[in-house]
């Protein structure tokens, strides 16, 4: 399966705006082009960040799902009040899935109240084997500290055939998502077999689901 990460930056207090829209409006609208919506999150650092995941087939399926949703009537009658809520929606990765996130049924239009999990998303910039190495050697002590790797994802270098949409280029990330039950059973493992095969810092990103998202 091919994923986005997508993260949007948003205008001071419009985060809520957002969302609102995006669960009435936008997830069965996109769902309905054979996309799927996997999951939507406010930040709790980051209050006028909105971080969500989408999946698609393959690329083909991504190039036809897309401009489906993006030409449909839809997304037409509510994009200036989507976009009204936004500085900035072209910080989004590319990725192929390793490891499938898990998903619960998805709640009705109209529910208000967010499910209690917390999951975590990691980000690392790394070179050519990374993946069979965590897997390897990271997964299994990540397993026995009780916070296993419930998905995992790497860059998807192939070319973007929906140019409408920029992806970051000229990265290779391998992100990997964790899930407590609740905040406050979130711990992080020190993993510093890692460090070495590491090209930058980790991004480490607290995402609390949203009252819709399929990842809950």
């Amino acid at each position: 399966m091919i994923y986005e990460l997508r993260r949007y930056t948003l205008h001071p207090g419009r985060r809520d705006t957002l969302i609102e829209l995006f669960e009435r409006e936008f997830i069965e609208a996109q769902e309905a082009t054979g996309m799927r919506v996997a999951g939507s999150f406010r930040n709790p650092d980051a209050p006028d960040m909105f971080p969500w995941l989408r999946a698609f087939p393959d690329m083909s399926a991504r190039r036809a799902a897309l401009e489906a949703f993006y030409s449909g009537p839809v997304w037409l009658a509510n994009r200036d009040a989507a976009n009204a809520t936004m500085i900035d929606s072209d910080d989004v990765l590319l990725l192929r899935s390793l490891a499938e996130p898990p998903a619960w049924e998805r709640p009705p239009v109209g529910t208000a109240e967010s499910p209690a999990a917390l999951y975590v998303a990691t980000i690392y910039h790394v070179e050519d084997g990374f993946a069979e190495f965590f897997a390897r050697e990271a997964a299994p002590v990540l397993a026995e500290a009780g916070v296993p790797a419930i998905a995992c994802f790497v860059t998807e270098h192939a070319e973007n055939t929906f140019p409408r949409l920029p992806v970051r280029t000229g990265e290779k990330v391998f992100v990997w998502f964790a899930r407590f039950d609740t905040p406050g059973d979130e711990r992080e493992v020190d993993l510093p077999l890692l460090k070495p095969r590491l090209t930058a810092a980790p991004e480490r990103i607290r995402l609390r689901p949203t009252a819709r998202s399929a990842m809950r």
